[in-house]
């Protein structure tokens, strides 16, 4: 039995049942669980019953809250770099993939951690932004006037360097029913991605992403994938904005309607392959469609990336351990 996640705090977990909230960003969902001790153990195994759409709740990925000290005490040595980076990053992202592998961070999932902090009564973003740590180092949360939750994600960089910048790729992806690998560049965000251009929004629409695509030189941890059609610029109430349409492949997960840091590789990659690694001329704020509806980029002056769109809480219950 489940009820709105608006109306009702779910308890706490139990040895026999486990409390969750549903919540996407984007219509990438998650499943959500509170644990404000920092005592609760998933293993790859109770990730894949819970994200698993047909047997579980069902989600794109589980995100834990769990507290930054108790995980860092425990010898949790992202959880422990957070705190020497930023001491005030009380709660602790602890994200996973659907197939159970540990993820640095997910941009859409931030956004909805938020959402979920609040709810729980464990931050209150109407007196400032929120720090909390992830894999990927500490990400910081406002919430815009319009219910909206921007994060700056920190530094990103091209992992080829101004070679990559001046070619305009370092790496060839294959997608399953073309005949030949396409040139792609790497983007690193604190996880990585491989960004491919399309020239038509009919072949976006028409790719077959059941299968991985096959990305050369493939990176150590893997790599998600995103396609994109540059849809030009537009006059914005703050200068010029430009606007792209993307779909994504997921490591550990799949075809996504949304992903975050990928929206951010998508416009990094876009606004290299228009000015160089400079970004001389470029807008510096991105309109990004996905199949889940619109987030927003932008490059901040301290040279950080920033993500911004909404986050819904879906629903909460319980579910049997």
């Amino acid at each position: 039995m489940t009820q709105p996640a608006t109306s009702s705090v779910p308890s706490a977990p139990t040895p026999d049942t486990l409390a969750f909230t549903k919540g996407h960003g984007t219509q990438n969902d998650f499943v959500l669980i509170a644990d404000p001790e920092g005592v609760l153990e998933l293993g790859p195994q109770e990730v894949r019953r819970l994200a698993d759409r047909r047997s579980g709740v069902g989600g794109d990925g589980v995100i834990r809250l769990a507290p930054t000290a108790a995980l860092a005490r425990a010898g949790e040595q992202a959880a422990q770099d957070a705190l020497a980076e930023d001491p005030t990053a009380e709660w602790f992202m602890d994200y996973r993939n659907s197939d159970g592998s540990v993820a640095e961070m997910c941009g859409n999932g931030v956004r909805v951690f938020a959402a979920f902090a609040e709810q729980q009564g464990l931050a209150d973003l109407s007196a400032g932004p929120l720090s909390l740590g992830t894999r990927a180092g500490v990400k910081r949360v406002t919430k815009e006037p319009g219910g909206w939750y921007a994060v700056d994600m920190g530094p990103w960089f091209l992992p080829g360097g101004e070679s990559a910048a001046a070619d305009g790729y370092d790496a060839a992806v294959a997608v399953h029913g073309w005949t030949a690998p396409r040139p792609a560049l790497s983007v690193d965000l604190g996880n990585p991605h491989t960004v491919v251009a399309l020239a038509s929004l009919d072949e976006l629409e028409s790719l077959e992403l059941f299968h991985a695509p096959e990305v050369a030189p493939l990176p150590p941890r893997g790599t998600n994938v995103e396609l994109v059609v540059p849809l030009g610029e537009e006059e914005g109430p703050d200068g010029v904005v430009g606007r792209l349409r993307m779909r994504v492949h997921e490591r550990g997960v799949g075809e996504t309607p949304s992903c975050g840091t990928g929206a951010c590789a998508a416009a990094l990659a876009v606004r290299t392959w228009q000015a160089g690694s400079s970004g001389a001329g470029a807008p510096d704020t991105w309109i990004v469609e996905v199949p889940g509806g619109e987030v927003r980029v932008r490059l901040l002056p301290s040279g950080n990336v920033e993500l911004a769109g909404p986050a819904a809480l879906v629903y909460s219950g319980q579910v049997a351990r």
